[in-house]
């Protein structure tokens, strides 16, 4: 086995791979739109020609939103496509590689300092775009591993998959439905942004609604109304004391991360006219959920703790909450699964250093494979402290180590012929 993985990493062609990089950073592939499935045509086309037999469907919304376990969504969408492929072997895939096309809004375009957030701008050794980070390294560590290995001539005993999946940033829609579909594997790795570590498990994190009450009246009488900003003051400060409360105990999992669960408020609108005493103001949000928690339960906390905001006004007239969007689950992989291990050494024979293993406060689509049965754990290029940010980038050194680790560890599960 020496031997074959020699030729496989030698077969990486580092260049190659940074220009693919740089070619997908430059489409626009913002979750819902239709450069979201122009990329994932693009990537079927790639995988087809690395010689793997790729299903390509479009997925049929209606029905997805209609099955139990529906993750949710947020970005309007009028269709999206799955891509999932595999290389040739006896037997369900030993290993599946998965990462998600799909990338958050720019935002203020002001804030990216005058350059093209999808200019894919390399600066020494960093590319610098939205979706760098999160997650297109990543995506093409995993081209890079089957190119890798068709380039090297080594075909695998048992099959490899490579899963490129859609609506990651707005719940997990395309990994919903290329499990649903029936693609599957023995392990998983989901190659996000991890900064060198190993990310054995994931909090999840639950979209909410709140609307408050307020009472209307002309601005120069303000005293005869309510105005509903005011009103939702002691509900953001009693989000906030549940905030703490939820993170009094943190699992040592999270290495030193004394929030990995935290809730914001995302958006507040309120009020119509300039002159006119606000009578609705409707915030949303994301409520993290902790490692083994139901998200019911969670759900439940936030309820309770907004209901019993001690407030005469509030008390008449109760916030509503509401479950809109992304609802992601948290997810692990199974203590003592060998995954952990087989990735671990793989970094450590390519890099020299054994990776540490940690947990994110962020939901993923870990959470979906681990609910269908498939270990899964994250290793891929970038930080994420970069991601949905308009700073976003990737260390180039960073994708090159990843793929090399990757390209290993196909070999190993997979085996050679």
């Amino acid at each position: 086995m020496r031997d074959v993985e020699a030729r496989v990493l030698n077969a990486i062609d580092a260049a190659e791979t940074v220009n693919l990089l740089a070619e997908t950073v430059k489409i626009p592939s913002v979750t819902g739109t239709d450069a979201e499935s122009e990329l994932q045509h693009r990537f079927a086309r790639l995988l087809t020609e690395a010689d793997l037999d790729v299903d390509v469907w479009k997925l049929d919304l209606e029905g997805l939103t209609a099955r139990p376990g529906f993750p949710g969504t947020e970005a309007p969408r009028t269709e999206g496509y799955g891509v999932a492929a595999v290389t040739a072997g006896e037997g369900a895939p030993a290993l599946a590689l998965q990462g998600h096309v799909d990338v958050v809004p720019t935002g203020d375009l002001a804030k990216w300092r005058g350059s093209d957030p999808f200019a894919a701008r390399i600066t020494g050794d960093v590319l610098h775009g939205r979706g760098a980070c999160d997650m297109k390294a990543g995506l093409v560590a995993n081209l890079a591993v089957v190119r890798a290995l068709k380039r090297a001539g080594v075909k695998l005993a048992r099959p490899l998959a490579v899963h490129c999946v859609i609506s990651e940033e707005d719940g997990g829609l395309g990994a919903f439905a290329t499990l649903a579909r029936g693609h599957t594997a023995e392990a998983a790795v989901i190659t996000e942004p991890t900064s060198g570590a190993v990310i054995t498990a994931n909090a999840g994190a639950l979209t909410f609604r709140l609307e408050i009450a307020g009472r209307a009246a002309h601005g120069a009488t303000r005293y005869e109304g309510v105005n509903a900003i005011e009103v939702f003051w002691p509900v953001f400060q009693a989000i906030r004391r549940l905030e703490a409360e939820r993170n009094r105990d943190v699992p040592a999992v999270f290495g030193g991360n004394t929030m990995p669960y935290p809730i914001e408020v995302g958006t507040v609108r309120a009020g119509d006219w300039a002159s006119t005493v606000p009578d609705l103001l409707v915030a949303e949000g994301r409520l993290g959920v902790r490692l083994e928690e139901d998200p019911a339960a969670a759900r439940a906390a936030f309820e309770e703790a907004v209901a019993n905001v001690t407030d005469p006004w509030l008390r008449a007239n109760p916030p509503v909450v509401t479950w809109p969007g992304g609802q992601f689950a948290s997810g692990r992989l199974p203590a003592g699964h060998e995954l952990l291990d087989d990735v671990s050494r793989a970094v450590a024979d390519t890099t020299g250093e054994r990776p540490r293993e940690s947990a994110a406060p962020y939901g993923s689509d870990l959470r979906l494979y681990a609910a269908g049965g498939i270990p899964t754990l994250h290793y891929g290029p970038g930080d994420v402290r970069f991601a949905h940010a308009p700073r976003e980038q990737v260390e180039l050194r960073e994708l090159r180590e990843v793929t090399r680790a990757l390209a290993l560890l196909a070999v190993r599960r997979c085996g050679a012929l």
